[in-house]
């Protein structure tokens, strides 16, 4: 690092020598491309004035080239390597969230299973309490059934011992 230091200063360094000589006859710079891909210079690159710095010109304008075509792939791993771990991030995150999810739906689905129990469990005491009363209402009709049948008994004793008809007998037919 301390190397590409000195370089970079010595570039520098260089750099108003060059900017003062390619002001007057200096090109226009180039067009940029759509793509942000740094290009590499020209082979025969030629000097806009054949100085004796000609050649020292073309190796700072390679170094220069070079600097950029490794600063523009640092700054692309870089993007990758923060695209990759925002990616895992985001991966955790949605883990994470269906993780909790899925133990929110497993505890609805236990107090589901926990109050179909106990809804089930009151239907069988309902049950219970409705055949209980059935039970009840069918002896208390046995026993008026019971009664209503002695009570017949009786009355066809006494009409028996007396010889004479009851009142309601048969009042369709009139008699």
């Amino acid at each position: 690092m301390g190397e590409e230091k000195q370089e970079t200063e010595k570039d520098m360094a260089l750099e108003p020598e060059l900017k003062s000589s390619d002001h007057v006859t200096s090109p226009p710079p180039p067009k940029l491309k759509s793509s942000l891909v740094a290009t590499p210079p020209p082979e025969n690159i030629k000097p806009p004035h054949g100085g004796e710095n000609s050649g020292l010109e073309i190796v700072v304008a390679e170094k220069r080239m070079a600097l950029i075509k490794a600063w523009e792939e640092n700054e692309k791993t870089k993007a990758d390597n923060k695209a990759h771990t925002k990616k895992t991030e985001i991966g955790a995150w949605e883990n994470t969230k269906k993780a909790v999810i899925e133990a929110d739906l497993k505890q609805i689905e236990e107090n589901i299973e926990i109050e179909k129990v106990k809804q089930r469990e009151k239907m069988k005491n309902k049950m219970a309490a409705i055949h209980k009363e059935a039970q009840e209402k069918r002896a208390i009709v046995e026993a008026k059934r019971g009664e209503d049948i002695i009570k017949a008994k009786e009355a066809a004793a006494k009409f028996h011992a007396t010889g004479t008809l009851p009142n309601k007998l048969f009042k369709c037919f009139g008699y």
